[in-house]
């Protein structure tokens, strides 16, 4: 497959989706979004990872009932302010009111409209704001929707992908919210991709939950886990493409710009971390299992001593060696390579001369890149989060007030 195939292009929905987003009184001003749709013209299969909390919230429940029986979507609602989790049987009722309201505005069953929230746990969504907004959404081309689920965000977070399948045009379009209790599985994050190719829906919930793995699984700002967490891909075929299975000969080009997707995807939600004003990028090589690879990047860049040591700008690489010496990897003490943004710390596990001012100034950007070989296999790993800042604490401080 050449990479030549896939073009940026600016976000635009693939063919046959529609949204809205709007102010329905859930957030303090009217300028504020806070509450959209997303809609397909047709259904579209769909696929979808879900929190690992125990109280998964209302509507991700119901979604994921709907996802896993069904694998059709043909329609996702979804506020932020409020999470309509940990809020019972009324929540419950809440969630299949809203399907309600959406199926009998599109016209179609309510089997076929997901839900999906985020915000605050324990409050029961005021269903008076809800209801008249959802009868205000239109099927519109603009953007709002992806500024509608954003809660401590700073910005939306979405990208857009062309690629032929088969001489078929095809569209993946993407967009997500997480800040704060970002840790896997996954976050308090919503992701949703959307895309004009047609492939088999088991094929598409493999690849989702095998990229998801490597992708928002490996994100990290806080290490906890939200009750909301969910990432859904809706499919719709419309592009005309053969349906794509593992054995089609395109299949590597759709797998290809799903993870390229679900990875800018995963790197703007931990550079967005909750007060962040830095990306951390870990590349874990010479693993001895893909696992432990994973695993290693992931303990690196999930340290408080390593985030706030970062937000420093501080090169203060016994940070890293001793996350590393707690984990499970399979490595030799003895020979371990580290750098910090292409400066070379340690080349078998000796410290090497770099130049200090240098080196501390590099770390002053917003994006670091710490590079770590353990010498101890073939397998990689790669994770993502952001520095600990005294905003952190502040924004996490009066979150319900």
């Amino acid at each position: 497959m050449q990479t030549t195939n896939f073009k940026n292009v600016p976000f635009c929905w693939p063919q046959g989706f529609k949204s809205d987003g709007l102010h329905s009184g859930l957030k303090k001003t009217a300028d504020q979004l806070d509450l959209g749709w997303l809609c397909s013209a047709v259904p579209a299969q769909a696929a979808g990872m879900y929190t690992t909390n125990r109280f998964c919230a209302a509507p991700t429940a119901l979604t994921k009932k709907l996802v896993s029986t069904n694998h059709q979507l043909q329609a996702i609602v979804m506020n932020s302010v409020i999470a309509n989790s940990c809020t019972g049987s009324k929540g419950e009722e809440n969630v299949r009111y809203e399907q309600k309201l959406v199926a009998q505005k599109l016209g179609i069953t309510p089997e076929l409209i997901g839900v999906a929230s985020t915000g605050l746990i324990g409050a029961q969504l005021p269903m008076e704001k809800i209801s008249s907004g959802i009868a205000q959404l239109q099927l519109t081309t603009n953007l709002n929707v992806t500024k509608a689920i954003l809660t401590t965000d700073t910005h939306s977070k979405k990208i857009s992908l062309q690629f032929t399948i088969g001489q078929k045009l095809c569209t993946i379009s993407g967009f997500a919210k997480g800040s704060g209790m970002i840790a896997p599985n996954m976050a308090t994050m919503l992701g949703f991709i959307t895309t004009d190719a047609a492939i088999a829906p088991q094929a598409l919930q493999s690849l989702l939950s095998k990229l998801t793995d490597k992708t928002f699984n490996q994100i990290t700002v806080d290490g906890d886990t939200s009750t909301n967490d969910m990432v859904l891909v809706l499919a719709n075929g419309l592009a005309g493409n053969p349906t794509l299975t593992p054995n089609s000969p395109d299949w590597s080009t759709f797998e290809t710009a799903l993870h390229q997707v679900l990875a800018f995807l995963a790197q703007q939600i931990a550079g967005d971390g909750e007060g962040a004003t830095k990306l951390l990028e870990v590349n874990v090589a010479h693993a001895a299992t893909e696992m432990e690879g994973q695993q290693t990047a992931k303990a690196i860049v999930g340290s408080n001593l390593v985030k706030a040591a970062f937000f420093g700008a501080d090169p203060n690489w016994g940070r890293i060696i001793s996350t590393l010496g707690m984990t499970h990897a399979q490595f030799d003490p003895q020979q371990i390579d580290l750098s910090f943004n292409n400066f070379q710390i340690l080349t078998a596990s000796q410290l090497q001369a770099f130049n200090s001012e240098k080196l501390i100034s590099s770390l002053q950007q917003n994006k670091i890149k710490i590079d770590l070989d353990l010498h101890a296999g073939t397998a990689t790993g790669q994770a993502w989060g952001c520095d600990l800042t005294y905003d952190y604490v502040k924004i996490n401080a009066t979150y319900s007030s």
